[in-house]
């Protein structure tokens, strides 16, 4: 006989399509639930991703100037217009959005653009998408609406905080040899007068070491590079500054504005502890006290030598001379005799070689090219031409060939004389421009900073152009001109 198969009691018939009933509510919820969540994650993704990209972009606009929160505030609202959501719709942007404030905390004071009277140290940019109105972060539920009117309609929103956290300047100090940002300097018969800024004048080489406005004694410093202006902060000595040389930044927004922690350097050899770290910009690496990683080789490594036998500056006559404009004192202060007004120095011996290689980064400015308040324009002031030397120096310095289209550095095309290309060992780190410093000059005409960890003022901020590899007492840099605060590299990050 077959066995037979057993049937379900009267009372079970049924029981599973009972119990699929509520199974069936569980599973539409929990896709109602999931479709819900996952609009809410992908629009909080979307003003996000926005919202960083805004704050980076103002950010990096930001200099301390009324003319930079203009330029942060024009750069949201061009970087928010290339963002869509909810599938393609764009973003209306609204100043009230973005806020700025002289530190990256949250819950600090935020101001609008508009209501910023003194927008030094406002460096920090904060953007909230609350303030974009409705539409960006209003999602319309599927499921969720059920359980009461309150939920059909969700709002999302985020926000972001970027600012700089540091700036591309070397920690080191040198007095201005003079307070006034611009002044016109007449050389012998010419017409037109020249440029000069904060005593400096452009496309002359200074030992930076050999400086001092107020006497005849070299006055050079150590800048803390962790603390802001008007912060205060321990002594540092020069072996810790060695990462911050190497890499040519300094761990503060700004050099301007207050006054920052200074101390001297060593009255011997003032550079003995930082400069290999200064001449990894030539692609030296001894002792492995810098990384190309983190300390860039210049793209021209190239040594413009004015001291030794073979032409190494070979646009110059004399072919040979001083590898910096010679240091005199016969005016009470350590200068160069390039700094001499009128004819020049009446130093014994000055000879056309005495003024060091010319011209290896940039050319002599025009006075007349100059504009209080204006930017340089991106081509740079107008310039004299190399036939100007005579009267610009001396009478027996001239030019041979010098480059009509670029400067000798410039490292466009390895083929020109004045190239050279750092090792294939570091040349994947190379970059353009290495070379170039950026100096806070002090305001040292009511005095020199008194001792170690003093307050210093900051006159202005040069550019020095590194023309030969440092030494243990040597400094040597062609003036580029004044730097604003907005043209000098910054470091800008977005906060948690």
């Amino acid at each position: 006989m077959k066995p037979q198969r057993s049937r379900p009691a009267p009372h079970c018939q049924g029981a599973f399509a009972i119990m699929l009933v509520p199974l069936l509510v569980l599973m539409v919820a929990l896709f109602g639930l999931a479709l819900d969540t996952s609009l809410l994650y992908n629009r909080k993704a979307e003003l996000s991703g926005m919202a960083r990209a805004v704050a980076f972009a103002a950010a990096s606009k930001l200099d301390g100037t009324t003319a930079g929160i203009a330029a942060a505030q024009a750069s949201a609202r061009t970087t928010a217009a290339r963002f869509t959501y909810h599938y393609g719709e764009a973003i209306v942007w609204d100043d009230a959005a973005l806020a700025f404030s002289t530190s990256p905390a949250r819950d600090g004071a935020w101001l609008g653009g508009g209501s910023i009277p003194n927008p030094a140290a406002h460096y920090f940019a904060k953007v909230d998408t609350a303030a974009l109105g409705a539409g960006p972060g209003r999602v319309r539920t599927a499921f969720m609406r059920m359980f009461g009117p309150a939920l059909e309609v969700v709002r999302v929103a985020d926000s972001a905080v970027a600012g700089r956290i540091g700036i591309k300047a070397v920690p080191l100090a040198v007095c201005a040899m003079s307070e006034t940002a611009a002044a016109p300097r007449t050389n012998g018969d010419m017409a037109d007068t020249e440029l000069v800024e904060f005593g400096f004048r452009r496309g002359v080489s200074y030992d930076l070491m050999q400086l001092n406005p107020k006497g005849v004694n070299p006055a050079r410093y150590m800048v803390n590079p962790v603390i802001p202006p008007g912060a205060t902060g321990a002594i540092l000595n020069p072996p810790i500054l060695g990462p911050f040389v190497c890499s040519g930044t300094m761990w503060m927004p700004r050099l301007t504005g207050a006054p920052l922690r200074v101390s001297p350097l060593a009255a011997n050899e003032p550079l003995a502890a930082l400069h290999v770290q200064l001449n990894a910009r030539f692609g030296d690496y001894a002792q492995n006290l810098c990384h190309p990683g983190g300390a860039a080789p210049d793209a021209n490594v190239y040594a413009f030598r004015y001291d030794t036998d073979n032409k190494r500056v070979p646009w110059m006559r004399p072919e040979k001379g001083a590898a910096a404009a010679t240091s005199t004192t016969e005016r009470g202060r350590l200068e160069t005799v390039a700094d001499i007004p009128g004819p020049g120095s009446t130093l014994e011996g000055l000879n056309g070689g005495s003024f060091g290689p010319l011209w290896s980064f940039t050319r002599a400015a025009r006075f007349a090219a100059w504009t209080p308040g204006a930017a340089e324009p991106e081509a740079g002031y107008a310039a004299f031409v190399p036939g100007d030397w005579a009267r610009l120096y001396r009478h027996d310095i001239g030019s041979v060939e010098y480059p009509t289209a670029h400067s000798p550095y410039d490292p466009k095309g390895s083929s020109r004389p004045t190239t050279r290309e750092t090792s294939a060992l570091h040349a994947q780190y190379q970059a353009t421009n290495r070379r170039l410093l950026y100096l806070p000059l002090l305001a040292c005409e009511a005095g020199l900073p008194a001792g170690a960890n003093s307050q210093a003022s900051v006159a202005g901020i040069g550019k020095f152009f590194m023309t030969v590899p440092a030494t243990r007492d040597r400094l040597i840099a062609e003036f580029a001109g004044a730097a604003a605060t907005q043209t000098i590299p910054a470091n800008v990050e977005l906060f948690p």
